[in-house]
């Protein structure tokens, strides 16, 4: 397989991409393997990928694929989210565009339009995700609407039922204006606006005087039943037992007395509008006040506000400032900031409102899904989120599960002629049912009427690693038994309540154990200022156009570069193109490699047989290091650890030591050294760059691989720990700082490489220098010898830990600025021993510190000594030339 000049990821990334799925090397079956389980955060049905998907998937990916090197049965389910509010959102405006209403059509016709634009648009994201190289058993592909999802949502909303876990009622609820539904209170975002307090007069009955509320929303006065104020505010004591009327609409309403009113805000006096305000829902509760439903459910005033009817409740806000200023029922308006609630999905204010829905009790569910996150049965990446989750769960509020829209699973309850409404996840048992609940046997499904509510979204995702393997519907089948619960779910903070606490509650409701074990929470993808990437804002690239520039390897290597768990992530477009700067130095190393002739008669090097057992060492202490980055989550630093391995071990200094001089051969032994090593490292990077380390895998073993082989399904590198050489990897990085300083002199005094110098130290045993001189000699052209007792005249010298390397330099060194060189470093090595000894010399500190601490101070001091002794001898010997 001859190899390109330059690295073209157009050239490899499909090709390998359908290799992968001819070969069906994502699908999984149980088997006696471990399983490895990862269910996709189901993506919305009309979405394309965006940022934050990218990171999601990659991260999913590069754990998917790893597993599959551990040797464990890997299986990545993949699927789409229903997405009712987005989805039907979408199919409105398209409506809309051809001159439909929806309320021009009927349930089934809309239906019809709605699973038209999902066939459309349902797969255009999971297409997208091929690109990045997700490994997704596509075989599997679900939709929380299709057919073993939807049986199973209808089931499980029965047997809550049946439990006495799902009621209907009339509640206060979250009212989304332009979607025309209700919310949770996890779907209502909280902003900081800048408004306006409003000062209202409301004239006392009988009375001249007025009294004065302050109040963020004066359109809502319409619906004021009561005033309220503290029997305990001696400044509104005289609006005991009086009335007031309300200011324009002439209503006579009750001051009631309540502690819950705060003394201190605005006058003290609180207006009470129990339809529109959960607060004052509870007051009306309590002191059975009438309540007064003003605004329709599109956000305008109904006929029951008498005022303002038909006009938008923003407008109206506008308006009856300025007709209360002309009443002279305006005392003034100040300048108010506080927080209001918006509708996660469309982005308009919601409007608390009462509203008969359906709702899940949370109280058991909660308590059953707390312990296991507190516990550390299920581990929360980073942790800190678990003090997030342990607060919302101690705070849970019924759940209202039901939505007013028509995509969606719909609420299998059935209203009977009679009244009253019987449960059941089919017609035919809904009707069975309802015969034997009214006793008449000649009921048809035509008598009944099935509710007109569909079921809030997350209703059918917090199911979803169950579902997925039809666990619901056919309980302790093969592939429940074998693949839950799942191994890691990759997610964003910000779905913690919506999907990751209810999937938890879901689990253990009805598989008697978690869902997951793990769960890898990611950042917010943020531009390099740290705003947040959005298309309003115009700060996000196209992903698609990222990979067609940078390559999917050089795209998945950007994201995660910057891509700490739990943390933000910064992201520039300078990350992908480091990303693909580092494919091209893979793809050259290969190259360089693959361009040398082998020589099975030639004996090992010196500089080769250094650098193959240095590089068995750090090979194995980085393998170590990654292992244990992976089992914390770590994965940025991870891919960091093996870039470097990469980048600078492999590349700067083993490469560089092994490789014949120009026109010579390689030696047998060496040369397959080199491929193991470079075979170990492909293995490494492969979960993070999929293509390119298939590409170059392929190429390494393109006379031995079988016709179906992957990188992907041979195992990963292995070394057990007596093999990795602490002593050996310090002492070649002793080496590696002598080299450095040597190549640093080389171009300060314009020595040419072909030059040979001389490297004097003090040793005692020829086997001690034996790294040292192997090293210089092959990457510097300098000898080494035992220094003198006296140092020669016009000499430079270094320090490496406590050794002194002098290099005799005859007429080639300026000794003034070498001196000054010297007297700098001197001056900094004495401040930073009077910081040590200072530490020495403090009794509190000595007495406290551990022995191990107390002893590194000591030999920094020890080394810190030896240094300034040795550079003091250097600049007295320069003085003298």
């Amino acid at each position: 397989m001859e190899l390109a000049s330059k690295y073209n990821p157009a050239d490899v990334e499909g090709k390998w991409y359908q290799y992968w799925l001819d070969q069906k090397l994502f699908s999984s079956k149980p088997d006696d393997r471990e399983p490895y389980t990862v269910v996709i955060p189901p993506p919305n049905v009309t979405g394309v990928l965006h940022m934050g998907h990218m990171l999601n998937n990659t991260i999913q990916d590069i754990l998917v694929r790893r597993a599959r090197m551990e040797g464990k049965n890997a299986c990545w389910v993949p699927g789409t989210d229903h997405a009712s509010i987005a989805t039907e959102a979408k199919v409105v405006n398209r409506l809309a565009a051809q001159g439909i209403k929806k309320t021009d059509l009927t349930r089934d016709e809309f239906l019809k339009h709605a699973w038209e634009w999902t066939d459309e648009h349902g797969g255009i994201i999971l297409q997208q995700l091929r690109k990045l190289g997700a490994s997704c058993d596509w075989d599997r592909t679900a939709f929380t609407m299709d057919e073993i999802r939807s049986e199973s949502v209808l089931k499980v909303f029965v047997d809550l039922y049946k439990k006495g876990l799902i009621y209907r009622g009339v509640r206060m609820v979250n009212w989304d204006p332009q979607a025309l539904t209700a919310l949770s209170d996890e779907e209502v975002i909280f902003k900081e606006e800048h408004g306006k307090l409003f000062y209202l007069r409301y004239q006392i009955e009988g009375e001249e005087g007025y009294a004065v509320v302050a109040t963020t929303r004066p359109e809502t006065i319409m619906g004021d039943t009561a005033m309220c104020i503290n029997p305990n505010d001696p400044k509104n004591a005289h609006l005991k037992g009086k009335k007031v009327i309300v200011p324009l609409v002439g209503r006579v309403i009750p001051v009631i007395e309540d502690d819950y009113v705060d003394i201190e805000f605005g006058t003290g006096c609180l207006k009470v509008t129990p339809a529109h305000d959960v607060n004052d829902y509870m007051l009306g509760e309590k002191y059975n006040l009438p309540s007064i439903d003003i605004f329709n459910d599109n956000g305008t005033l109904s006929e029951a506000a008498g005022m303002y009817v038909g006009q938008d409740r923003f407008a109206v806000r506008k308006q009856i400032e300025k007709d209360l200023e002309a009443a002279g029922l305006l005392e003034k308006t100040e300048a108010y900031t506080n927080k209001v609630g918006y509708s996660e999905r469309t982005n308009v204010v919601i409007e608390p409102k009462l509203s008969m829905q359906w709702f899940l009790k949370m109280e058991h569910l909660a308590k059953i899904a707390l312990e296991p996150v507190m516990d550390d049965d299920i581990k929360f990446y980073p942790a800190k989120y678990k003090n997030t989750y342990r607060h919302w769960m101690e705070n849970i509020k019924d759940w209202c599960i039901s939505r007013q829209l028509w995509w969606g699973h719909r609420i299998p309850a059935y209203f009977l002629p009679e009244g009253g409404y019987v449960v059941a996840s089919t017609p035919d048992e809904a009707l069975a049912l309802a015969q034997e609940k009214t006793g008449n046997a000649a009921l048809t499904m035509a008598d009944l009427r099935q509710d007109e509510d569909c079921l809030d979204t997350w209703f059918s995702s917090w199911l979803w690693p169950i579902s997925l393997f039809d666990g619901i519907n056919n309980p302790r089948n093969e592939e429940i038994n074998y693949y839950y619960p799942t191994s890691d779910l990759v997610t964003g903070p910000d779905i913690i309540f919506f999907w990751v606490a209810r999937m938890i509650m879901a689990g253990y409701e009805y598989e008697g154990t978690m869902p997951f074990k793990n769960v890898y929470f990611t950042g917010i993808v943020r531009d390099k200022q740290g705003r947040k990437m959005s298309k309003s804002l115009g700060n996000s690239p196209d992903p698609l156009e990222l990979i067609e520039k940078f390559g999917a390897d050089g795209v998945r290597m950007g994201m995660m570069l910057a891509a700490p768990a739990g943390n933000d992530i910064l992201f520039d477009e300078l990350l992908c193109e480091q990303g693909r700067n580092f494919c091209s130095k893979i793809w050259n190393a290969f190259r360089l490699v693959n361009s040398w002739e082998v020589d099975n008669n030639a004996s090992t090097p010196a500089a080769a047989d250094v650098a193959n057992d240095w590089f068995e060492a750090v090979l194995g202490k980085a393998i170590e290091e990654v292992n244990d980055l992976f089992s914390k989550y770590r994965l940025s630093e991870a891919l960091m650890a093996v870039y470097k391995l990469f980048w600078d071990d492999f590349s700067s200094w083993y490469l560089e030591l092994v490789k014949p001089a120009y026109g010579q051969p390689i030696d047998s032994i060496t040369y397959e050294k080199v491929i193991a090593n470079f075979d170990a490292l492909l293995k490494l990077l492969h979960p993070f760059m999929p293509f390119i380390t298939e590409e170059l895998w392929q190429n390494l073993w393109a006379n031995n691989n079988e016709p179906g082989k992957s990188i992907m399904t041979v195992k990963l590198p292995v070394i057990a720990k007596a093999d990795i050489h602490q002593e050996r990897i310090e002492a070649f990085a002793a080496a590696q700082e002598a080299v450095a300083n040597l190549r640093t002199i080389r171009v300060q005094k314009n020595i040419p490489m072909k030059e040979a110098i001389e490297l004097q130290l003090a040793y005692e045993k020829q086997e001690d220098i034996y790294l040292l001189e192997t090293m210089v000699g092959k990457m510097c052209n300098a000898k080494v010898v035992q220094a003198a007792d006296v140092k020669p005249d016009n000499a430079i010298s270094f320090m490496v830990g406590t050794t002194e390397y002098t290099i005799p330099m005859g007429d080639n060194i300026d000794v003034e600025a070498e001196i000054a060189r010297m007297e700098a470093e001197l001056k900094h090595k004495e401040g930073f021993l009077q910081g040590v000894l200072k530490k020495l010399s403090n009794e509190r500190f000595v007495s406290n510190a551990p022995e191990a601490v107390l002893d590194l101070e000591r030999k920094k001091q020890a080394d810190a000594e030896s240094i300034i002794h040795s550079l003091k001898e250097s600049i007295a010997s320069l003085r003298k030339a």
